[in-house]
């Protein structure tokens, strides 16, 4: 027994690094350059056409709408056959066939619109015009001249002309597709733009706040981070002010970067700081000044704050994929399962032990009120007659004749 014991206990700490080892591997196979904003095939994006910047190629940066400069964008036409809704603010354009799920968006609309003023402290989004194409190709059609974005975005914003594009179906028939969710995040990037009155602010910044705004989330994404914080492979922000890089690789890094810097800023108890800088942007300082007036701090701080919270939340995978924590955690997870499925059993019995109590007294009362039945049975009205029976036959007697008598022979 002694032996045994000896060897089982053994054996956990082998079971729990072959476990840590095959979720590590795992990790490091899966694809793991990709973020759920990237150009890749399984995965859809948004593309903001926001920041003061000059024209942009789309080899220079994977994830900028070329921009022409302030003032030279034009709307484009309505599409012919689109229907219209005007909701005031908001204007939808859209082919008949498209109009149930351009219900949800209008929908949608108002709730999103009262969040992010919400989020940014400033009433946003008075004007927006959104066009729905049927495909990305029919989208591609309903850029302003001389404005394309890439191939790979499945909506994006021109925020100095307030125009949404979005397309009903993915660039990639494998890829998920959430409609409302592309259409608050080009809504997230015109409420930024009207809430600093379209002031520069880092490409970071932005794609940041979008993904936040719309309630996107992606294990990739985590992924994503995670391996490039154990690698340190984080890209500085600087570097991500104007643009994002062209490499995949990068450009994931740097999407989950984003998202994870802002939700940094944002978090709860440092929400009037995050509204303070959007409104010093708003009054015309510079970001990097309003980031100290409103956090106390410089860019390269803000940075290295970050880096640290980042380490400590992601440094901390691998031990808890160590092997004591796993068979911890299991033994933990069997524990509770084992106290729900008592407590289900003594809920259980409970209610048989009730269901049988209620059986008992029942058979009880049908028990006494058979004893106590009476059979009565009740005279017709009109009795039926006696049946007729019919009087002994005579037995003939014996009779003599005698000197002209008859007489009966006893």
């Amino acid at each position: 027994m002694v032996s045994e014991r000896g060897s089982a206990k053994n054996l956990l700490p082998w079971l729990g690094r072959a476990f840590s080892l095959i979720s590590l591997l795992w990790l490091l196979l899966a694809p793991s350059t990709v973020s759920a904003d990237t150009p890749i095939a399984n995965e859809r994006t948004g593309v903001s056409g926001d920041g003061n910047l000059p024209a942009l190629t789309l080899q220079s940066s994977a994830s900028d709408a070329p921009r022409l400069g302030p003032g030279r964008l034009t709307v484009p036409g309505i599409p012919a056959g689109y229907n219209r809704f005007d909701g005031g603010w908001i204007q939808f354009h859209y082919h008949p066939s498209s109009r149930e799920r351009v219900e949800a968006l209008i929908a949608e609309s108002t709730k999103v619109r009262q969040e992010l003023s919400e989020w940014l402290g400033v009433p946003v989004l008075q004007h927006v015009r959104v066009d729905v194409a049927r495909t990305p190709g029919e989208m591609a059609t309903l850029a302003p001249p001389g404005a394309p974005y890439p191939e790979y975005a499945a909506g994006v914003a021109y925020s100095e002309i307030g125009l949404v594009l979005l397309t009903l179906t993915p660039v990639h028939p494998t890829s998920d597709h959430d409609l409302v969710q592309v259409f608050r995040h080009e809504l997230a990037h015109i409420a930024l733009h009207d809430a600093v009155a379209g002031s520069h602010v880092p490409r970071w910044f932005n794609e940041g706040f979008a993904v936040l705004a719309s309630g996107e989330t992606s294990f990739t994404r985590l992924q994503t981070l995670w391996l490039a914080t154990v690698g340190d492979h984080l890209l500085p922000l600087e570097q991500l002010d104007s643009s994002f890089p062209a490499n995949e690789a990068d450009a994931g890094v740097a999407y989950a970067e984003a998202v994870d810097v802002v939700r940094y800023l944002l978090r709860k108890r440092e929400h009037f700081r995050f509204q303070g800088l959007v409104e010093r942007i708003r009054a015309g300082s510079d970001f990097s000044v309003a980031l100290r007036q409103s956090y106390g701090i410089e860019l390269t701080e803000l940075e290295q704050e970050w880096r640290e919270d980042v380490a400590k939340r992601y440094t901390f995978w691998p031990v808890l994929f160590s092997g004591s924590a796993i068979w911890m955690g299991t033994f933990g997870l069997f524990f509770v399962g084992w106290r729900k499925r008592r407590q289900r059993s003594k809920k259980t019995l409970a209610r048989w032990e009730q269901e049988e109590a209620r059986e008992d007294m029942a058979r009880i009362a049908t028990s006494e009120a058979a004893q106590q039945r009476v059979h009565i049975v009740l005279a017709r009205n009109n009795p039926p007659p006696m049946p007729m029976i019919p009087p002994p036959a005579e037995t003939e007697v014996p009779k003599v004749e005698h000197d002209g008598q008859w007489h009966t022979l006893h």
